[in-house]
């Protein structure tokens, strides 16, 4: 007996009754239909199979004992098909089942059996379970399914996000990191996971996680924002990014932190910086780039040993080359200055084209009529000539020099002056340079014509050394000389060493000298062997220049074995300026030359910041006392009683004492008196040429000087 099936409607349980026997089916139908069940019906297991895999059935009650497939093999069927595995069965059977069929039949998958014919009070409570915990289960499936899909979708989603994403513990500690977070650092995701989050943060610098604002943020169940932060990637790098961190729900304990990498945007940003400060033709600093740096600057003040010096050139000429061979050719003009003039100046030196034909510099310089010879210099090389297209050109450059503050005490200030000072150039007949202040002016030719005199001094070797004696108060006896320089002008003169020395050091020019003054005084040591013992010692002066010298020691032994003086026949002489410039390199320098076996004085003790430190921590042999000290003496209680503490602490310390300058019968008395071994000054000798020396062979006669 074949009938239409009905439809299922939404949200209603499905049953399907299988049994071959048609009044059977009829009337399980009718007693199970109801308005929330939809019944279908199968007259075999053939046809029970076919409605399985058309439809969602709910629950099957089958029949067991059935032509040609039982219900044995139909639920065996049943249960090895993904579709229908859970699908739950109850066994209907008119026979009383042994107890191997009832196991066989649980074992094929069955939750119940039930013996025709059927109480309605039993049948419909055990079906009605059956459907609601049928419709619990897909329930749950759907539930579980929809979770998968919402997974996958966010997983999807952080996977894919182009921004970093971290979600950290309340401790700081990183729980997730997405694959755009693992790139960005340059690490694995499980690499990451569990590691610091302040491990990897550079800026803002957190010692402590619980002090920071992230953690405080979130306390505040607050957004954290920061425009301008940086990551350390693992290898070590920096990454600028921009984070943001925002707080969980309160059970999760937990905050996400967005990153967001910055890279691209902070270049762009620079290059922008940059072109808005730089002239696009030259790539030096335009005006308003040069007005930034130079105002930071001065605003910083942070220089007080130094000057700033401003020079505003201008180029004689260039308007006749752009009039006559066009913008192209003015601006590879243009291009060729600026490389001439960053040739000449210094890589931290600030140089820019205001515009047009124009430039600035400022300089950094011991002295501000230093600028001078920068400025000859300048001029010099801008008016080579050279050619363009095919023809000579020749510019020249006009020069404006002002310093800060006296010139001005703001850049505008320099900036009026130096432009004043140039235009003083031009109408003095261009291709010169001008000092705002005129006495200034005088100042720098003058200083420039005397260090090109030195040069010129230096090569014709206009130089020669003088040797002032050093006897010893006891006795007379000569201790040795000191080598002075001394310069013989040939239109002036003698210059003062006051006067040259201090050129000679500014000008680097004294690292020329040195090798000649070594090898000369050596020389002369030698020279005076039939006249002076062994023991006489030369004492040499060494410049801060020539005793920061990395190959000082070097030279000396070479000199030494050159002219056949044993080491200690030498004494190096230092001030302790040159002690003070880097004591590292002081210490490592002083033991190379005890490891040479030349002797080393301190020159010159108490004209500057004297410290008694140096004594005590410095590889010395002798102690000279400046002179400005011993000037005072005995008259002054102050100067005795520091000259005598020195004298005192050097003896403890196994220093040799020298007083120099020793100009009295008075101050020679006093030093004697208080235990001073050696003298050197006018009341002695004055330095005296090397033939005149050789009177000392005899002992100096400290009682005609008494009487």
């Amino acid at each position: 007996m074949e009938c239409a099936q009905p439809q299922p409607g939404e949200g209603s349980s499905v049953l399907l009754i299988v049994d071959d026997y048609p009044e059977n089916l009829i009337s399980m139908r009718a007693l199970l239909q109801r308005q929330d069940w939809q019944v279908m019906t199968a007259a075999s297991g053939f046809e029970a199979l076919s409605l399985l895999l058309e439809h969602e059935i709910d629950l099957v009650l089958l029949d067991v004992q059935m032509p040609g497939m039982d219900g044995f093999e139909v639920a065996r069927l049943m249960r090895g098909s993904q579709r229908t595995r859970l699908t739950p069965i109850i066994f209907l059977t008119a026979n009383e089942q042994s107890q191997d069929a009832v196991i066989k039949g649980y074992a094929s998958g069955a939750v119940d059996y039930l013996f025709k014919p059927f109480d309605p009070q039993i049948l419909k409570p055990k079906v009605q379970a059956l459907l609601e915990h049928q419709r619990n289960r897909r329930a749950l499936q759907r539930l579980s399914h929809d979770l998968e899909v919402a997974r996958a979708f966010n997983a999807s989603v952080l996977d894919n996000a182009a921004e970093g994403i971290l979600v950290l513990g309340e401790d700081g500690l990183i729980r997730f990191a997405n694959p755009a977070i693992s790139r960005l650092l340059n690490a694995p995701v499980k690499e990451l996971e569990g590691q610091e989050f302040l491990d990897y943060l550079q800026k803002p610098h957190i010692p402590l996680w619980a002090d920071s604002d992230f953690y405080a943020s979130y306390k505040r169940g607050e957004t954290l924002r920061l425009h301008d932060a940086l990551l350390r990637t693992a290898p070590g790098q920096q990454v600028p990014v921009a984070l943001s961190c925002a707080p969980l729900s309160s059970e999760q304990h937990a905050m996400v932190v967005t990153v967001l990498d910055m890279s691209v945007v902070r270049h762009l940003h620079q290059q922008l910086e940059f072109q808005a400060v730089t002239d696009p033709l030259t790539g030096l600093l335009n005006r308003r780039g040069f007005y930034q740096t130079v105002e930071n600057l001065l605003l910083r003040g942070e220089r007080t040993d130094s000057s700033w010096v401003l020079m505003y050139l201008d180029l004689d000429g260039f308007k006749r080359v752009n009039d006559s061979l066009g913008h192209d050719a003015g601006d590879r003009v243009l291009r060729w200055v600026s490389e001439q003039l960053k040739a000449c100046l210094r890589p931290f030196d600030i140089l820019a084209r205001m515009g047009g034909d124009e430039f600035t510099a400022l300089l950094d310089l011991e002295f501000p009529e230093q600028a001078a010879k920068i400025a000859e210099k300048l001029i010099e090389r801008v008016s080579i000539c050279q050619q363009i297209e095919g023809l000579d050109i020749a510019l020249g450059a006009s020069i404006g020099i002002a310093t800060y503050p006296d010139c001005g005490n703001n850049l505008d200030g320099l900036m009026r002056a130096s432009d004043i000072a140039m235009y003083e150039a031009k109408r003095a007949g261009r291709q010169q340079y001008r000092f705002y202040d005129h006495e200034m002016n005088g100042r720098a030719r003058s200083r420039l014509m005397l260090e090109e005199s030195v040069r010129t001094a230096i090569e014709n070797r206009d130089f020669n050394l003088v040797y002032q004696p050093q006897v010893a108060i006891a006795d007379g006896r000569i201790r040795g000389f000191e080598a002075l320089l001394r310069w013989q002008h040939p239109s002036v003169g003698d210059v003062p060493p006051g006067l040259f020395l201090p050129l000679l050091e500014e000008a680097t020019l004294i690292s020329r000298l040195g090798s000649w003054i070594y090898h000369r005084s050596a020389g002369q040591r030698k020279a005076w062997e039939g006249q002076f013992g062994e023991e006489l010692v030369l004492g040499v002066s060494l410049s801060n220049t020539q005793f920061g010298l990395p190959n000082l020691v070097t030279e000396l032994r070479q000199v030494l074995e050159r002219h056949g003086l044993r080491p200690q026949q030498m004494e190096v002489e230092v001030t302790e300026e040159a002690l003070t410039i880097n004591p590292d390199d002081t210490r490592k320098q002083l033991r190379l030359l005890r490891n040479l076996g030349v002797r080393v004085a301190l020159d010159d003790f108490g004209s500057g910041s004297c410290s008694l430190a140096h004594l005590r921590d410095l590889e010395l042999d002798t102690l000279k006392i400046d002179r400005h000290l011993i000037a005072r003496l005995p008259g002054s209680a102050r100067d005795a009683s520091l000259v005598r503490s020195v004298i005192d602490l050097s003896k403890e310390y196994g220093l040799l004492v020298i007083a120099e300058g020793v100009e009295t019968v008075e101050q020679y008395q006093w030093l004697q008196a208080h235990g001073c071994e050696y003298v050197q000054g006018f009341l002695v000798a004055r330095p005296l040429m090397a033939e005149d020396a050789v009177r000392f062979a005899e002992p100096f006669d400290w009682g005609a000087l008494s009487a």
